[in-house]
This record gives structure tokens, C-alpha cells and sequence, in this order.
């Protein structure tokens, strides 16, 4: 075992003292984001390994899945209570009055909003369908921008929006078939 006390960190490339738990073997310092880059780089390596490479992926691991959610019916949603004491303060409630609302900033689009927020995009298409398995989402997204395309008559490499004043004729309208409900 190796009696070394200080290491470089991998991210942030800064000298810390060794936990003495970990000496000889720590990598990263306890900083948020070297811990996030720590975390990364082990997923990396354990996806790498071959026999980790499709752990997630395929039918018989979908079935896995599956048949694990049926025996722990509702575990992801089973919310653990609060503890009685908590490490943040209390909101005090703060007078409105005298105070004028800014307008709106309508310069964030619902288009930037929902890019900006994978993890939105992913639990509302849960939500929708009622699937919370990986495969399941990516085929729905799937149906759901090809469904997106034929509404807004996208072709792969035009834009989403075309610019109507640069139309030298109007584009006839073709009537789509009514959708069913979801």
C-alpha cells in the first residue's frame, strides 16, 4: 500500500491531500464538478468493458426490466417522507405591494425551453405513454417527430419555418386526415 498523502486531481489538476481511506487509489478531489467528471469517467470505463457493452439495450434486457418493475410495483414513484429536520431555511413570506411586474421576457421560446430541458422532454413523453423504459421513449419520440414532420410538411434539410414572404406563389393546402385522440 502506498504511502503517499497528496495526488493531482484528473479534472482540475490541483494538489489535495488523500483521504486516508482511499490513499494510494484517489483520483479525483471532492469537488462538485471533479466528482461529476470522476463519475463520468467510471461509467465510461464500466460501458467499455464487453461484456457491459449492451446492458441496457436489447429485448431480453427490456424483459428484465420488465418483469423486475412487475415485482416492485410503483418503486419509482414511492416518494420517502421528509426528514423532521432539514438542513435549509424556512421561506419567509415577502410582501408584493409597491413592486411592478416585469413583462414577460418572451425572447425564451417554448422551442429553447423544451431543448434546453432533455429531462422534461423525456418524462413528459413518460407521462404521455405511460412507458418508462428507454426503448419504449425512443420509439414514441420517434412517432412523435415523424408526427411533427407530416403536421408542419417538413422535409429532411428544409427549415422548420419557412419564410413565406420569399414565396413566389402560394403553396397549395392539402387537408390532412383528422388524428385520432391519445
Amino acid at each position: 500500500m502506498s504511502s503517499k498523502t497528496t495526488f493531482k486531481c484528473l479534472h482540475c489538476n490541483e494538489e489535495h491531500h488523500c483521504d486516508a481511506r482511499n490513499r494510494g487509489r484517489q483520483r479525483y478531489c471532492p469537488k462538485p464538478d471533479c466528482r461529476r467528471a470522476s463519475k463520468a469517467a467510471s461509467q465510461r470505463q464500466w460501458v467499455a468493458r464487453a461484456e457491459n457493452r449492451n446492458y441496457f439495450r436489447g429485448i431480453e434486457n427490456c424483459e428484465r426490466v420488465r418483469q423486475w418493475r412487475l415485482a416492485n410495483p410503483g418503486y419509482w414513484r414511492n416518494k420517502r417522507p421528509a426528514p423532521e429536520s432539514t438542513l435549509q431555511d424556512s421561506l419567509t413570506p415577502q410582501s408584493t405591494e409597491n413592486q411592478s411586474l416585469a413583462p414577460p421576457d418572451i425572447s425564451l421560446a417554448l422551442q429553447d425551453l423544451c431543448l434546453s430541458q432533455p429531462a422534461l422532454l423525456v418524462g413528459l413523453i413518460s407521462v404521455v405513454t405511460g412507458h418508462a423504459l428507454q426503448e419504449d421513449i425512443a420509439a414514441s419520440t420517434h412517432f412523435f417527430v415523424n408526427r411533427g414532420r407530416d403536421i408542419l410538411r417538413m422535409v429532411p434539410g428544409r427549415s422548420a419555418f419557412p419564410h413565406h414572404e420569399n414565396q413566389a406563389h402560394p403553396v397549395p393546402r392539402t387537408h390532412a386526415a383528422r388524428a385520432s385522440p391519445i
